[in-house]
Parts: structure tokens; sequence; C-alpha cells
């Protein structure tokens, strides 16, 4: 066993006779596998809870109208109202009861009007996101935390965001619209939604959300729509659903475009990605400084036992034992360096984790413990690396020169 084997035995006691050197340069292992598994964790955590939000609405398409850009099946302008704000970039009403003959039969269908406007509360100003959605709908779609869904064009539900922004209450007015440049339009807080957080239909948090007449009346648009959203019973409908839709409406040319979670999905997850890989680039030149101080105490140690090795191989010890030898301490400054570090990474990664994501839900899913044992994998393989150079120096040494060193 390794554990009785005289060369290994001898480098252990190199270590034990150099023991404050030794431990400053596990330190350096110590601190470079702590932040290489800290900054991964930390991605890894923030790419799963992107992704798992984003998951949640893979059963919605969005179509728009086209716009010129991007194709048939993912390209166009994002949800909302285009840029011109003319026909064009609507969605008419014979279009929307094509979509909603093909895809009822496979979810919730529903039709969107946006605007974004200025709203007063009282003397306080400010912007808000407006939608009209059909009255029946609108349960389907949201949730409430208190209060009730509108059933008239005086009434609308808002988003936790804008509640919480203007203090609002049920049963609080708002004025949508500029005052000082036309008329207004009051309604009245009669629900407000519980969060949702990110979405790519709807973003309710910081929205006002009231019936189709409602928008209309105050922007008009009757039978234009801004999107049509669809939320499937099976996600695995996905393609059939697009299939159909742009084979009905984007026979002739190009009418619409219909947007799904995936593409973002794999976008978000890519750029998380590449920015783990950078911030562990960055923490991995810990990781250099401690190969260089490894170095440096293995080069230090031979200098210092010149004599020793040159008794050792007048007695016959062969040159591969000295490589060896000093392979031994440099891969037990390793190991040791490797296991503290370890060790302190769950605790410093734990609470990296909780401050820069805020949640702490996959700190122990495989995803994220991973780098735990792959940063002390990398960390012990420097320091043999780091002790390479030094062993078969020492080892290249003549035994009658090193007899003759002071």
């Amino acid at each position: 066993m390794i554990g009785k084997d005289v060369i290994f035995q001898l480098a252990v006691r190199s270590i034990r006779i150099h023991f404050l050197r030794s431990v400053l340069a596990a330190l350096g292992i110590v601190i470079g596998v702590v932040a290489i598994s800290s900054m991964g964790m930390m991605g890894a955590n923030m790419t799963l809870s992107v992704t798992e939000q984003l998951s949640d609405m893979a059963d919605n398409l969005v179509v728009t109208a086209y716009s010129g850009g991007g194709g048939g099946s993912g390209g166009g302008v994002p949800p909302g109202r285009g840029s011109s704000g003319d026909d064009e970039d609507t969605i008419s009403e014979d279009e929307f009861k094509d979509i909603e003959r093909i895809a009822a039969k496979y979810g919730t269908v529903y039709a969107i009007h946006q605007e974004s406007d200025t709203i007063e509360i009282g003397s306080e100003t400010g912007r808000s996101s407006i939608y009209g959605l059909d009255e029946d709908v609108i349960p389907e779609i949201f949730t409430l935390t208190e209060g009730a869904y509108p059933k008239s064009t005086s009434s609308v539900v808002i988003g936790p965001t804008v509640a919480d922004r203007f203090d609002l209450q049920i049963g609080s007015k708002i004025d949508i619209g500029d005052s000082d440049e036309g008329s207004t339009t009051t309604v009245r807080v009669v629900g407000i939604l519980e969060e949702r957080g990110m979405s790519m239909d709807i973003n309710s948090d910081s929205a006002i959300i009231g019936s189709q007449k409602l928008f209309t009346g105050i922007y008009g648009g009757e039978g234009e729509y801004d999107q049509v959203n669809i939320v499937l019973n099976d996600v695995n409908d996905t393609e059939t659903v697009k299939a159909e839709i742009l084979d009905k409406l984007n026979r002739k040319e190009e009418t619409v475009t219909i947007q799904d979670s995936s593409r973002m999905i794999e976008s978000i997850t890519s750029t998380l990605s590449t920015m783990t890989t950078f911030v562990m680039a960055i923490a991995g030149i810990s990781l250099l400084v401690a190969a260089t101080s490894i170095f440096n105490v293995m080069m230090m140690s031979v200098s210092e036992r010149v004599r020793e090795i040159g008794i050792m191989r007048s007695i016959g010890t062969q040159k591969s034992e000295i490589r060896k030898m000093f392979i031994y301490e440099a891969s037990i400054l390793g190991v040791i360096g490797a296991m503290i570090g370890a060790i302190f990474s769950l605790a410093i990664g734990y609470l990296v984790v909780l401050a820069m994501v805020g949640s702490t839900d996959y700190f122990f899913t495989p995803g994220s413990m991973i780098y735990v044992p792959s940063a002390m994998a990398v960390g012990i393989v420097i320091c043999v690396v780091s002790g390479v150079y030094p062993a078969w120096r020492a080892s290249d040494l003549d035994p009658i020169e090193a007899l003759r060193a002071e």
C-alpha cells in the first residue's frame, strides 16, 4: 500500500519538516478551489433557476404580425405593439378567427390589445403597460391574491409591481392618459394579481389589465390585435400547432410569426453559460498563482535537500524513486488543499448563491455540485504538474556532486 511505501513516508516527512511553507502553498490551492467552485455553482444555480421559470412557459405560443424580419416561425417583433403602429403591425379579426379555429382544440386561444401609457394616481405620475383582454379569458389566465376580476369597462386588475410602486389597493382609482395632453380615463382597481415573474406572453407584474371594451374605448383599434396567445394543453403539440397556423396564414405571403420559449431558453442558457465560464476563468487565475507557489516550494525543497538526494542515490535509490518522492509531496499538498477547499466551497458557495441568485433551491442538485469535484481535480492536477520539473531536476542530480554540496 502507498501508506507503507518508504518513498511516500519520506515525502510526508519533508512536508512535516517544512510545515508552515507547505501550509502556505496548500492555501493557494484552497483559495483556487473555493473560487472556481463558488463561481461555477453560482452560474449553475442561475441557469437552472432561469430555465425552470422559462420551462413553465413552454406551453405558450405567441402569434404576432409579420414585420419583415426573422422568418415565419420565430422572427419579427417581440410581443406587443409594432413600431409603426399601423394595421400591418396587428392581427386582424379574420386572422384571429383562423388561428382560433386551428388552435382551440389544442388549448386556450385569446387575443390581446397592448399599449404603454401615462398613468396618474392622485398627484403621482408614472407609466405602465395597458392590456385589453376578453373578460371571460382573464380568470383563466391570471390568479388573484385579493379582490375580484373586472366585470365592467371601468374596472381593472393590476400586477403586484404596479401595486407596490404606487401603493395601490382594492378600490384605488387610476387615471389612464396624460391630463396635460388631453382627456384621461378613470378606472378602479378591483383585483391585484399574483406575481408571475419572467414571462414571454404577458408581462402582468407591471401592467394594468382590463376588458377589450375598455381598451378600444381609450385607444380604438377594435378588431385589430397586437398578439394572439395560445396556452396548450399538451406541450408536445407545439410543433403541430405552429405548422398548421403557418400553413394556413402564411400560405401566400408572410403574415404572422410564432414564438415559443424554446429559442429564448437556448439563448439565455447559452449567455449564462458563457458568463459562468468567463467568471470561472477569472477565478482560475488564483490556481495559477497557487501553481507558482507549489513550484517554488518544490524547487526550494530540491535546493535544500541536494546532499540528502546524493546520499539516497549513493545507496542505490533509483532516479524514478527520487522523482516519485517529489511528485508525492506535490500530490499531498494538492489533495489536502483540494479537500479543505471543497469543504469551504460548500459553505461559501451557498452564501454566494443565496446573495447573487436569491434562492438555493438548486444548490444541492448534480448540475451545481459537479463543480466541487471538478475544481478539486483541477487543483490536484495543477499541483502534480507544478511538481514535475522539480522532481525531474532532483532525479538528474549527479550523486557525486550532490554529496559535495554544503
